[in-house]
């Protein structure tokens, strides 16, 4: 896809979040705002996958470590091809293949179970190694929050990855400075965040989050180190696209009335 494409599909994902959580009465909409256009870039441009062979052995991972963000994902999953659209109103529904964190044996085109905070760059870590073990060249890439990032396992991965030189791992920290509880700061401060990684022995970026240009030519850089895992820190802003939604932080789980259910989808470009 071109750049405007990507645009397109990243204003359409959202708009299948906001559905999704209207009509099913739940969900975390913000936290999935604030990572759409790494989720775009991700599964539209950057990750080598087939929706026809999901299970084909040589193909790139992905892991949602913030699993409270799976609407973007779940959109995601079922634009590129993997279950039909109509399956997102199922969000969360009781037997559904789409659970309120990701389970992945539920879920096609899912690569790992995520939930309890701060276990996604352990999980990836162990694919990255496994894939060099098994020689193959594949590449494990992980969204994480800056929230998580208070998690004791994280730091012990960060520093597992740089000592076995896991250049294959990319670990997305989606650097929006709120979490459930209030802003990272205030709650747990992570800063400075790219100081951290580096100390940990990363390569790592900053860059725009919602920039997908800068997205992808920060995983072209990721790719081109071959000794360091890669950390690429994205100044985001939960809630994204949605002009009631940026600063408030209770749309990290809320529901939209049927007002704010028509100006969201009209300020994302939906028809009604």
């Amino acid at each position: 896809m071109d750049l405007e494409a990507l645009h397109a599909m990243s204003l359409q994902l959202r708009r299948d979040v906001v559905e999704m959580v209207y009509r099913t009465k739940d969900g975390h909409p913000s936290p999935s705002f604030s990572v759409a256009d790494i989720i775009t870039a991700l599964y539209f441009e950057v990750m080598n996958i087939d929706p026809s062979n999901p299970d084909k052995s040589d193909r790139d991972r992905f892991v949602l470590s913030k699993g409270h963000a799976c609407p973007v994902l779940y959109a995601a999953l079922a634009r590129r091809g993997y279950f039909p659209v109509d399956d997102l109103y199922t969000l969360r529904y009781l037997h559904s293949k789409l659970q309120g964190h990701p389970y992945a044996p539920k879920t096609k085109g899912l690569d790992a179970t995520t939930g309890s905070l701060g276990n996604g760059v352990s999980i990836g870590l162990g694919m990255a190694l496994a894939a060099r073990i098994q020689k193959q060249t594949n590449r494990v890439y992980v969204i994480t929050g800056d929230g998580e990032l208070g998690e004791g396992m994280i730091w012990e991965a960060a520093m597992a990855a740089s000592h076995q030189k896991a250049a294959n791992l990319t670990v997305f920290i989606d650097n929006n400075n709120y979490q459930s509880g209030g802003t990272v700061g205030e709650v747990s401060g992570p800063y400075p965040i790219e100081d951290k990684w580096k100390a940990f022995g990363w390569h790592t970026q900053s860059i725009d989050g919602h920039d997908i240009s800068q997205i992808l030519q920060a995983v072209e850089n990721a790719k081109a180190e071959t000794e360091r895992p890669s950390a690429i820190i994205c100044k985001t802003v939960k809630g994204n696209g949605v002009s009631f939604m940026v600063g408030e932080n209770s749309w990290h789980k809320r529901v939209y009335t049927d007002e704010e259910y028509r100006i969201a989808m009209k300020e994302l470009g939906g028809v009604l």
